[in-house]
Order: structure tokens, then sequence, then C-alpha cells
């Protein structure tokens, strides 16, 4: 399975803050927002993954992840020179998905959650056509909300709906078969003058082959999309890492453990952060692998 990321568009609803940087460069708590779509694509065992964003910002991309391959990865790099809806993510990921199924997760979608890789891995093992990935909302009026039947296919997404069918809004995560790139250039420009995620999602619908996997109690989908949001998310990753003593998307430690690579390479990332609490945690979790001084204590 290929992987992209998509990270573009202009974050205009965070500005001024992203007036001269990406939204998914900004910090969540202690660790940029590129992390969380980067580790869920790392959990499901994704590591050829390319990465699409504007022309400014593809070099500050490319300043902080490399070619990936210090993480066990191969990354590549793409542009969007503007947003023109998230199906063309597969039009210019084209050549990098070459005839492979296809992880998507949108740059700015953060996720936890206890067994989430075992989940994912599941979810690709048993992709006939789409898998999507659902999640329990108070307000599903704001987001794409799918519906399934009593056997789990989905067989509706109305979006923004005045009476939403479920509570389940469709979140930023999503597998394809390797149809998704004619399904992507077939479609035409909705009324907001971008092609539109629904509207391929719909297509698989209308073969039977759409799945909607529920992320339900114990996991946690949130949003980044505005100041508040933000801020929220990053206080809950704040809490959530103080009172567990882990570190959530921690790129280091999810390719050590994922067996990306050694216990050495990943004491040598850690140290060369050693002046920031990450980097020492990187190093703690290496040494308890049997990389670098074993002595070493947090």
């Amino acid at each position: 399975m290929k992987g992209i990321i998509l990270a573009g568009g202009t974050g205009s609803r965070l500005r001024p803050a992203t007036t001269s940087v990406s939204k998914q460069l900004l910090p969540v708590y202690d660790k940029p927002m590129i992390y969380y779509p980067l580790s869920v694509l790392m959990l499901a065992d994704v590591r050829d993954i390319l990465l699409i964003t504007t022309p400014a910002d593809l070099p500050l991309f490319q300043r902080l992840l490399s070619d990936g391959s210090q993480l066990g990865l191969d990354l590549k790099y793409a542009t969007q020179p503007e947003p023109k809806g998230i199906p063309e993510a597969f039009l210019i990921g084209a050549d990098h998905i070459a005839g492979d199924t296809t992880a998507l997760v949108l740059g700015d979608n953060i996720f936890h959650g206890h067994g989430f890789s075992e989940l994912l891995r599941r979810s690709i093992e048993a992709l006939r056509g789409c898998v999507l990935f659902g999640y329990p909302v108070d307000d599903p009026g704001r987001y794409g909300v799918g519906l399934t039947d009593d056997a789990g296919r989905l067989v509706s997404i109305e979006e923004k709906p005045v009476a939403p069918p479920s509570n389940r809004a469709v979140t930023g995560l999503y597998f394809y078969d390797s149809d998704v790139v004619e399904i992507a250039r077939s479609l035409r420009p909705s009324a907001r003058g971008e092609t539109e995620i629904t509207d391929v999602n719909r297509a698989y619908i209308a073969r039977g082959t759409a799945e909607l996997v529920d992320l339900g109690r114990g996991f946690a989908w949130l949003d980044t999309g505005t100041p508040d949001a933000l801020m929220q998310a990053s206080q809950y990753l704040q809490t959530l890492q103080q009172r567990q003593g882990v570190r959530i998307a921690c790129l280091e430690e999810i390719a050590l453990r994922m067996g990306f690579i050694d216990a050495e390479s990943c004491y040598r990332m850690g140290l060369a952060l050693s002046n920031a609490p990450y980097g020492r945690y990187v190093m703690d979790v290496a040494a308890e692998h049997g990389g670098g001084p074993h002595a070493e204590v947090r």
C-alpha cells in the first residue's frame, strides 16, 4: 500500500499564524502537526509515502523530514499550487500510486487510540474497494455523515445534513483500491469549484464496496482547523502524555517499535534533540531496546 498525506491549503482560519508557514507545520503541543498524520501511516505499516503541499511550503517540509530514510521510510514530495479538492491528491500522486492500493490522510487530522495500529492493518487486509473511518460526534450536521446497513457496508454519505441519519462523521483517513485514480479523474468540480472526496466515496458505495469502520469508545479524532480547536488538541495531548508518560505520534519510537529502524539509530536521533524533553524521551525509549548508554534515565 502507498501512502499520501495532503498538507496543502492556506490555513485561512488560523491566520495570521499561517500567513508565513503551513498550518501543518504549526506545533500541536510538543511536535509539528504533520507528525500526527505521518504517524498514522507508519502505524498502518505504510512506508512509501508522498507528501503533497504548496510550492512555498515544500522546502520547509523537506528540511523537517528529509527523505524519511532516518525513520525507515521512503518519503517523496509533490506540490498542489492551489486547492482544487482532496481527490486531486490521487491525480498528483498517480505515478506514486502506480496501480497499488492507497491510504490518504489529511495533514491536519489527529487520531489516537489503543489498538489503532492493529485496527488499521486489519482494515488494509480487508480492503475490497474503500474503507472509511467513522467517529461519533455531537454535531454531525457539520460533517459528512455515513450510514451503514446491518452488514457494516456503507450505504450513504450525506454532506452537512440538516437531519443527520447517524452521528458518525467521516474522518480524514481513507483507504482505497487501485481504481481510485480513475474515479478521481472522472469527477467534475462541485459548486465550490473543487472536486469532492464524498463523490469518490459515493462511487464506491454505488459499487457496493464501501465500508465504514467505527472509531468508537477509547479513540480520539481531533480537529485543528481553528485557534480554539488547535489549543484544545494541544491541551488534550499534554494531559494524556503527562499522565501516561508516553508521547503520542513520536515518529522515532513508532519507527523503532514497527521494526523500521534499530535502537542505535533511534538513540542517535534522540541525542540530536537531547536539549528538549522530546529528544530525551526518544533516547530513553531507544535505551530500553538496547540502544545507546543503558544508564540513560529521564
